[in-house]
């Protein structure tokens, strides 16, 4: 017989059968533990709380520091920027929030381009504080600043005859005005006037923008170098290359040379000459001065010898004078450069007795490729690395005074008795000079460090004026030459000893299509003569041919980790500018206001504002 269970004794005394009862024992155990476990989940539930506000303060500290350095002018934190900070921080965070409380934020320059920020919250316990405990303080800094490194850039500048008038106007209204106007030659260039608002004034504006945007955000040990190219259908180079980059000796130009000479204008009288025979007479041809113009040839003739006795025997000659005008040849004609590129005044071998005027600096390409695509690896003319090794590789100089038009022939003869010497079919004469047929524009200027008042002193320079036609490739292609680190001009965009590479940015701004015309002397020669370009393609294909040109340069210069902006201006953005651009980069400005806005943002972006704390 089993055991009586001692648990229902009925003998067993209340004490006893308490001790012995396990019934119920978990609850009690449970109802015991709920305390420190009520402690441990209001505490995690307290903690994350804790954790989310101070991500978000931490948030909001970074946005004020960021918008206050971003709205600094001058390098100082003023009210305005100290605003746009407060309202930044209460944007990303609003007080109250998590039942918060005693929000402070308090932003501050640092005096050497920084931002600093501090911010404090009160937040209470949500569950713990039944336990007795009080609300939390939390603190964070932040720290903003413009970090801007090494950097070259280059402007590349359009500066064609439409930046005269104002950015209200369209391409006919444009094309109206600057015909109705006549330029005006200023020293060695030409310009269009100017409207009061030209588009030439807003880019001179917008480029001290740019220039005080990047001053005010970088840091003394921060080295900036600035170039410019200034373009029409030429660029201005020549006297910022090493001799060896140019021809030096002869260049063959659309020229014209004296192949003989012929009698023109009026018969007049000659002097008399005694004691000559009939024969002689006949024979008679004196030419004074016996060699170059202008020249007289003195003649006689049977008619004009008179028999004589005596002392005139046999007879006397009455000779009769005409003027002698050269017969010119006009045709590709090699002339003499080796003083014309030294800055010399040389005589002019297509003129009588004319001295050509000193060289400007314009150059013509070197020997191009007359193609209508272009794939890698591109032709030498289109090669910025290309460090020139031979005369097809050199750069020539530009002589407009020696250019002459002829008609389809490969040469042709005429006669010049213009009163002045100057052929109607000179290239240089004012009203081509005037109509933009042949422009040379104001000096580049290769990469170097450079103060506010030499950047104002460039384009607020008396030459840096509207004239010409719009060539993009003419000054693409220079100013990736010059920024490019691997080509002939590498040396000026070098690191520093031991340094980082510098960020390389090309600022394409340009206010019209491309608009080339075979009747311009220009980069490419005299296109209509030389066809360098069209290479006896029909001239309707001139424009495609400069675009895809332009397509190419702009890809060679990207693929050297040359960031490319490009701005339109006054005009649509076409999708071959827009493709031009590196991705995100192309600008599109109707008026002055947003040319400079958009320069702005473009230093901005390059100075790279960002939280260092």
């Amino acid at each position: 017989m089993a055991a009586p269970d001692t648990l229902y004794r009925p003998n067993a005394g209340f004490l006893a059968r308490f001790r012995a009862n396990r019934a119920g024992n978990t609850m009690a155990i449970i109802a015991a533990g709920m305390i420190p476990l009520a402690g441990f989940a209001g505490a995690a539930v307290d903690m994350a709380r804790l954790y989310v506000v101070r991500t978000r303060l931490q948030q909001a500290c970074d946005a004020g520091v960021l918008a206050g350095r971003k709205f600094m002018t001058g390098g100082t934190l003023d009210a305005t920027s100290r605003d746009r900070a407060q309202q930044f921080f209460r944007n990303n965070f609003t007080s109250g929030w998590f039942r918060t409380s005693n929000l402070v934020f308090t932003p501050a320059d640092t005096g050497d381009g920084q931002v600093r920020g501090t911010a404090s919250v009160s937040v209470p316990m949500a569950v713990m504080g039944m336990f007795g405990f009080r609300a939390r303080a939390l603190n964070v800094s932040c720290e903003a600043r413009f970090d801007v490194p090494d950097a070259d850039i280059m402007f590349v500048l359009d500066t064609t005859g439409s930046m005269a008038c104002t950015p209200a106007r369209n391409t006919s209204s444009c094309n109206s005005y600057t015909g109705s106007v006549t330029a005006v030659q200023v020293g060695n260039v030409w310009a269009v006037p100017e409207e009061s608002g030209s588009r030439i004034a807003g880019l001179k504006l917008a480029v001290l923008d740019f220039y005080d945007t990047v001053a005010n955000a970088k840091d003394p040990s921060t080295r900036i170098r600035y170039g410019f190219v200034p373009y029409t259908s030429t660029v201005n180079v020549g006297r910022l290359l090493p001799s060896s980059y140019l021809v030096t000796d002869t260049w063959t130009y659309q020229s014209r040379r004296i192949v003989g000479e012929q009698l023109t204008g009026t018969e007049t009288t000659g002097p008399s000459i005694a004691r000559m025979s009939q024969a002689d007479c006949n024979a008679y041809r004196l030419r004074s001065p016996a060699t170059g113009f202008p020249a007289t040839l003195t003649y006689g003739s049977n008619s004009n010898w008179t028999a004589a006795t005596g002392s005139n025997a046999p007879g006397t000659c009455s000779t009769r004078q005409r003027p002698l005008t050269p017969m010119w040849r006009y045709e590709p004609v090699d002339h003499d450069v080796s003083g014309y590129v030294q800055g010399n005044a040389v005589p002019d071998p297509t003129k009588l007795g004319v001295t050509s005027p000193v060289w400007a600096g314009c150059i013509e390409e070197r020997q191009t490729s007359a193609l209508s695509t272009f794939t890698n690896p591109l032709p030498a003319d289109l090669d910025i690395d290309l460090i020139p090794n031979s005369r097809a590789t050199r750069w020539r100089p530009m002589w407009p005074q020696v250019i002459y038009n002829r008609g389809g022939n490969a040469a042709e003869d005429k006669i010049d008795n213009s009163a002045d010497g100057h052929s109607l079919d000179w290239r240089a004469t004012t009203n081509n000079n005037r109509g933009g047929f042949n422009t040379c524009v104001k000096q580049a200027r290769r990469l170097a460090e450079m103060t506010r008042a030499e950047v104002s002193g460039y384009v607020n320079a008396a030459d840096f004026t509207p004239h010409g036609g719009t060539y993009h490739d003419v000054g693409m292609i220079w100013g990736a030459r010059f920024l490019s680190p691997t080509g002939p001009f590498a040396a000026d965009t070098a690191a520093r000893t031991n340094g980082d590479p510098p960020n390389r940015h090309l600022i394409f701004m340009t206010d019209g299509d491309m608009a080339p015309n075979d009747a311009i002397y220009g980069l490419y020669g005299f296109e209509r003569r030389d066809q360098r370009v069209l290479g006896g393609a029909a001239s309707s294909d001139l424009t495609n041919r400069h675009n895809a040109r332009f397509s190419a340069i702009c890809e060679a210069a990207k693929s050297k980790g040359i960031t490319v902006w490009v701005i339109a201006f006054s005009q649509s953005m076409t999708t071959r500018l827009e493709q031009c651009a590196s991705p995100g980069k192309a600008y599109y400005a109707a008026n002055t206001t947003q040319l400079r806005d958009a320069f702005r943002e473009i230093a901005s972006l390059i100075a790279e504002l960002r939280l260092t704390k």
